[in-house]
Parts: structure tokens; sequence; C-alpha cells
């Protein structure tokens, strides 16, 4: 007898408690009925929809965070002050975009899916030229004054030895189409009643927080301050040294999945390749932006942010904070990037489910 008066309370206490969370709600036929009675209670029989990670995605959940230098700004630059914002949920590609995957998007334009224009729907297919797709594989050639890059231009995006490293000879204009076409692709496969975000380069806000991995404040993704882990492995692919390359285990570029990834699980985020972002370049972009996800956006400003260096690049560049640019039309052999996607959910709940 007290086991039932026990489960009773229990479930008075369930019914009484979940609903002062917000989580629970008409629905069904209780809406229908009070439709019907001239009450305003929104369209009834809507689908429950939620959002899938895309394979090789990561969840990057909301937080706060001190954007900007994280040590000493020694190339005087004045363009990466702190300030505290606050970044929304989003997901973020754990690696960088391969060869094999942008080969994936040049092949759909190849059968001629895709003629350039912007798609006025998810579902409609972007239409592009082959030639404004194709990377430049000239660029291990074009990039370096008196360097031997022929092998690397005749075998680096063709030959499957490298499909999974990162995509390079891309230009910030190249990544969007990419990320259009990544968009379509999603949208038109999937059975889904409603639309998934498009996929997009991430915001120069979202890709420091990303790279910080969860820390507030830090120097590289993997928190810092030193190059080395307590083996004496360097912790990513740069350039250690005046005319010292390999010391991190390749020469050039590395494979997307190689070294630690950091505490939200992406990888390469310093080193590898330099990353385009969405953001349009201003050395005072902070002073102007807002403090809830950023972004300065300026399209007569042909310049746009990358960010994370390089296998070419010396340390100060792995910085989480270091802020470069290239202009958007340019294509170099250290350049890459990886997608974002915006998240469609309540604050702090993410659904991360592939079902």
């Amino acid at each position: 007898m007290k086991t039932r008066v026990l489960s009773i309370i229990l479930a008075v206490l369930v019914v009484v408690v979940l609903p002062s969370c917000g989580l629970l709600g008409k629905k069904g036929s209780a809406s229908e009925k009070d439709n019907r009675r001239g009450e305003v209670t929104g369209v009834p029989k809507r689908v429950i929809w939620q959002q899938i990670l895309p394979q090789e995605m990561v969840p990057v959940k909301a937080g706060t965070f001190w954007m900007g230098q994280a040590d000493e700004d020694i190339a005087f630059s004045q363009s990466s002050l702190n300030k505290q914002i606050t970044i929304s949920e989003f997901y973020m590609d754990k690696y960088e975009v391969s060869n094999n995957k942008y080969r994936q998007f040049i092949e759909a334009v190849r059968l001629g899916e895709y003629t350039y224009s912007t798609p006025t729907t998810l579902k409609e297919a972007p239409t592009f030229d082959i030639n404004t797709v194709l990377p430049d594989t000239t660029v291990w050639n074009t990039s370096f004054t008196y360097h031997y890059g022929d092998p690397l231009m005749e075998f680096y995006f063709d030959h499957p030895a490298f499909d999974n490293y990162p995509v390079v000879g891309v230009s910030w204009e190249q990544a969007n189409m990419y990320c259009q076409w990544r968009t379509y692709h999603l949208n038109a496969n999937d059975k889904a009643d409603f639309d998934y975000p498009p996929f997009r380069l991430p915001s120069e806000a979202e890709w420091e927080y990303a790279a910080k991995g969860g820390k507030e404040v830090a120097k590289y993704p993997w928190g810092g301050p030193y190059l080395k882990n307590k083996r004496g492995c360097l912790m990513a692919n740069f350039k250690p040294g005046r005319g010292n390359y390999i010391d991190d285990g390749f020469a050039y570029t590395a494979p997307v999945d190689v070294f630690a990834p950091n505490g939200f699980g992406l990888y390469n985020m310093s080193g590898n390749v330099a990353e385009w972002v969405l953001d349009s370049y201003n050395a005072v972009s902070g002073s102007v932006t807002w403090d809830l996800d950023p972004r300065y956006d300026d399209p007569n400003e042909k310049r746009k942010v990358v960010r994370g260096g390089s296998w070419k690049d010396i340390a100060h560049y792995l910085e989480t904070s270091t802020r470069t640019y290239e202009f958007q039309d340019v294509k170099t052999a250290h350049i890459g990037f990886r997608t974002a996607m915006t998240y469609l959910g309540r604050s702090g709940s993410m659904d991360i489910s592939n079902n």
C-alpha cells in the first residue's frame, strides 16, 4: 500500500515539476480541440524537427570567452585587442576539408549537375562552371621563389596518396562555393520536412572560440604555453626554426587527422594549413562589432581574415589570437578551410544525434 501511494506521489511530482522547466506543452488533439473553441494555440500538427550532426562535424556549445591577445603582440599590430564575447551553438568540421572531399564537389560540377548562380532555396542546386571551382595546383611553384614544387604540383591534388591531406590552392570565393554545394547536397538528399541551415565558413569569432577548445584564454589550441608535449613532440605542423620544416614529422602539409585534437575534438586548428574564415579584414573590427556572435562584413573589402597558421609559418601564427588576411581571390599552397553550420535549437541543449 505504501509503495502504491509513493508511486502516485512521484507521478504527481513529475507532472508538476517538468512543465515548470518549459520542457512539456500541449500538442496533437488537445491543441486542435482548443483551436475549435476559439483559442490561439499555434498551428496544430507541426512536425517535430531535430537537427542532425553531419558526418565528421562536432558540436561547439555556446559560451563566453576573451577574444584577442593571449600573449605578447610581437608584430605590434594592435589588431587583436581583448574583448569578452558570447558565441551561440554551432557545428564545425572536425577536420580541414581534404583533397578527396573537395574532389567530390568537383565531380558533381563535372557531371553537369551544377553554371554559377546563387540558389534561392537550400534545395535548389547552385550552378558553377568547372573552371571556377578547380584548385590551382601551380601554387606549389608560384607561392615560393626558386622552389622545386614540381612533384607536388603534379601529384598533390590528384594522387590518392594525398587524398586525406588538406586541399590548398583554393580562394575564399571557392571555399564559399564549396559551402553552397554542400548545403544543396545535404538538403537535396535528406528527406527532412524542413531544410538544414546552410554550411558556411566559420566567423572569425567562432573560429577563435573553437580553437581555444573550451578554455576562456588559451595561447594555442592545446592550451600552452609550450609547443611540445611532455615527451618532447611538437604539437602541430609548422616551421619550428629557420630552414627547419621536418621536426614535426612533415616537410609540407600533413593528413587532416594527425596531431591531437583540442578540447572540442577539432584537429589542426593551428598549423598544417591556415584557414579562411567568413569575416572581412579590419584591423580594428573588434571595436565596431557586437559582443554577441560578432562578424565583420564589408562587401567592398576584398581582404578576408585567415586564421591558424600553416606548415610554413613560425609559432607566432599558430596562436589562437593571431590575425592575418589575404585577398579573397588569392590561392596559395598554405591556405585551406573547414566549414561550419548554425545550430537551431535551445541554448545549451544541443541534439547531436546522427539519426
